[in-house]
């Protein structure tokens, strides 16, 4: 038996959705949050190395994680990073609240092998408080 295409269209609309939502909620589970992870070995870090690092998250595209000078906005600007990339985070401290509004004042000093200064933790996978004040001193 023959289906209308209107019946056809949705059941295709229908299969559609239905995968897209478990692309999304698959896109969820794999996406890093500061509560699925923790400062860790760096990339490429030897047997024993105590460095730990964190990978930048949260950033909106078009937009770039800034580090600076001081735990706060006003701060000289240092160096930009991008969602993904990997900073080595030495210690923490609290100054301004996160960009985006969450009230988050908890900030990593961070470096790489051409910078250092401080991000907020808001964009670090670190997995907040609660995790990294076992691994990380304060500043």
């Amino acid at each position: 038996m023959q289906m209308s295409r209107l019946v056809n269209s949705r059941l295709r609309s229908a299969a559609v959705a239905g995968a897209a939502t478990v692309l999304l909620a698959g896109a969820g589970v794999l996406a890093a949050s500061p509560a699925q992870a923790a400062p860790r070995p760096c990339p490429g870090a030897g047997e024993g190395d105590p460095a730990r690092c964190a990978q930048v998250i949260g950033i909106d595209p078009g937009s770039a994680l800034v580090m600076r000078t001081e735990p706060r906005y006003g701060s000289t600007a240092v160096a930009r990073y991008d969602n993904g990339q990997w900073l080595e985070v030495e210690c923490w401290t609290t100054g301004d609240p996160d960009a985006d509004g969450h009230g988050y004042r908890y900030w990593m000093r961070v470096s790489t092998a051409r910078a250092w200064g401080y991000v907020n933790d808001w964009y670090l996978d670190t997995g907040g408080p609660g995790t990294w004040k076992q691994i990380l001193p304060p500043c």
